[in-house]
């Protein structure tokens, strides 16, 4: 008697079938060798066949095709999940995260926070449902801070949401939310020191504060003794760090550095980078915000 493979499909196998096969060409181009290692992998689980003939199939004994996490959760959902984020698949992202968030894994919560945090900021959406889906990531991420205080990622997701949610709630909101934001990130890059990201977050922050208007300075000193303080020279030196971390990993990044050296009239750095980010492949929003801002600062370096 033959059965039909779908019959001896476990439900974590089936799960993932029907991701894989719509990530397949995500993955097949960033990994050939991976996609087919995990290929092989349903190959093995839907045929049923035993460890003891594993040397049957083309994957190797020592290559786990699945391994776990710290907290037990499969890594090749997390993979799927990030290749779809990395290509701009936030809503398939968020379907597939959301399948096992159940099972409580910080590694799943803080990733269904990062994929809500960007749906958020596309431009499809009306600004109540924006708001709607930072409001649900930043429960999320909440909990997890209280439950995974030494996570690096969860202290990165959160100071980035407070920094959203107090956006939404006025100037003074965020303003008050600044040191709080800003603790968030140092605890962040202390656990992580090589995350590209942290850097840049750390970064953007200085910018933002050697950016504000005067009207904001003023609110600033109302509400702290000693209002935060930061330079274009600060911000720099975190967008550099992050850029020789993990280079081109971000247009902002780019396009921060760039005008950092506008702002201190290096004119020939400034160029240099600004290219880099009016020339970014444009997959995001933020790709195609930092392309156009970094045109209109070529445009003023012409001028000069």
């Amino acid at each position: 008697m033959v059965l039909s493979p779908l019959r001896v499909l476990n439900p974590v196998t089936y799960k993932f079938v029907s991701t894989i096969f719509y990530s397949a060409k995500i993955i097949g181009k960033s990994n050939p060798k991976r996609l087919w290692n995990q290929y092989s992998y349903f190959l093995r689980r839907i045929a049923g066949v035993s460890a003891t003939f594993a040397f049957f199939w083309p994957v190797k004994k020592k290559k786990h095709v699945i391994e776990r996490t710290a907290t037990g959760q499969p890594i090749v959902v997390l993979d799927v999940a990030d290749n779809l984020f990395e290509s701009g698949h936030y809503e398939q992202c968020y379907d597939l995260l959301k399948e096992y968030e159940l099972e409580n894994s910080v590694e799943i919560q803080w990733r269904i926070c990062r994929v809500l945090y960007n749906m958020s900021k596309e431009q499809k959406y009306d600004r109540q449902y924006k708001k709607t889906l930072l409001l649900e990531a930043y429960e999320i991420i909440s909990e997890q801070l209280e439950k995974n205080p030494d996570h690096y990622a969860v202290h990165k997701w959160y100071a980035l949401l407070v920094d959203a949610k107090s956006s939404q709630d006025g100037i003074k909101e965020r303003i008050r939310q600044l040191e709080t934001v800003k603790k968030h990130m140092d605890m962040a890059v202390t656990l992580n020191p090589n995350d590209a990201t942290i850097l840049y977050m750390l970064g953007e922050w200085c910018f933002q504060i050697a950016e504000l208007p005067w009207h904001q300075r003023k609110i600033a000193n109302v509400l702290f003794a000693s209002p935060p303080h930061s330079t274009y020279e600060d911000a720099l030196d975190y967008f550099l760090k992050a850029e020789s971390v993990k280079p081109r990993f971000y247009s902002f990044n780019l396009l921060r550095i760039g005008i950092c050296y506008f702002k201190l009239k290096k004119e020939d750095q400034a160029k240099y980078y600004l290219r880099l980010a009016a020339s970014y492949p444009a997959k995001t929003n933020d790709d195609h915000t930092a392309n156009t801002t970094a045109a209109e600062y070529l445009k003023k370096l012409k001028a000069y």
